[in-house]
């Protein structure tokens, strides 16, 4: 089994040769394109997840030996959750490599942010199964670089920043209200708006209420400005 010009490449974007290749054009392939004699990414994306986790928590529990687990854990989930991977693999250019079935390819798929911190989180656990955790460690370090060091000290979601700051002030919760939805059924997009009981709001698109709603939170805050 040999790996297409392309792959090669992606290895050395990567920062990791594989000795069984395999393994990477299996951290490659979406379950759209999967078939009997051809496995899907998704159990390497499970172990890939745990994998950099390991790897975050020892390494913020080095770049800042006096944090509590209280300042730790939102600096922590800020470092492993699905936006960050899918920021990695875009900087690797990791959708260019990823097979993907023809309805996928023709929605964008190699676009997708979920998609795409799947495809990343299986490919750190490829990286581990053929070099161990010291490769993986390297390749992880190495691809989140300065994020380490520079993310917030207070890293929370910006929903949570958003509640904390409606509860500050004696205010009930915000609410996150569905405004439209577009797009095809098999790849939707939601505009959300987050509404303060006092009547400020913003609203955001995305391709997941989840994600709509994260980024309405944002907005929100961004418009609050110095009173937040």
């Amino acid at each position: 089994m040999k790996l297409s010009r392309e792959q090669t490449a992606f290895q050395k974007r990567l920062g990791h040769e594989f000795d069984r290749v395999e393994l990477l054009q299996n951290a490659l392939t979406h379950s759209s394109v999967s078939s009997a004699t051809r496995e899907d990414n998704q159990r390497l994306e499970f172990l890939g997840d745990r994998v950099l986790g390991l790897v975050m928590a020892e390494a913020l529990l080095r770049a800042d030996r006096g944090a509590s687990e209280g300042q730790l854990a939102p600096r922590f989930n800020a470092l492993v959750r699905k936006e960050t991977c899918a920021d990695v693999a875009r900087e690797i250019d990791l959708g260019a490599v990823l097979r993907l079935g023809r309805s996928e390819m023709m929605t964008g798929g190699r676009r997708k942010q979920a998609l795409l911190g799947d495809a990343m989180e299986a490919v750190i656990a490829a990286v581990y199964i053929d070099g161990g955790f010291d490769a993986a460690q390297r390749v992880i370090l190495s691809l989140w670089g300065s994020r380490i060091d520079t993310v917030e000290a207070d890293a929370r979601d910006a929903k949570t920043a958003l509640q904390e700051w409606a509860q500050a002030r004696g205010m009930q919760p915000p609410r996150y209200v569905e405004t439209a939805r577009t797009g095809p059924d098999h790849s939707p997009v939601f505009t959300i708006a987050a509404r303060l009981a006092t009547g400020e709001e913003a609203s955001a698109s995305a391709g997941s209420k989840r994600q709509a709603e994260q980024a309405a939170a944002e907005a929100l805050l961004k418009a609050l400005g110095p009173k937040g």
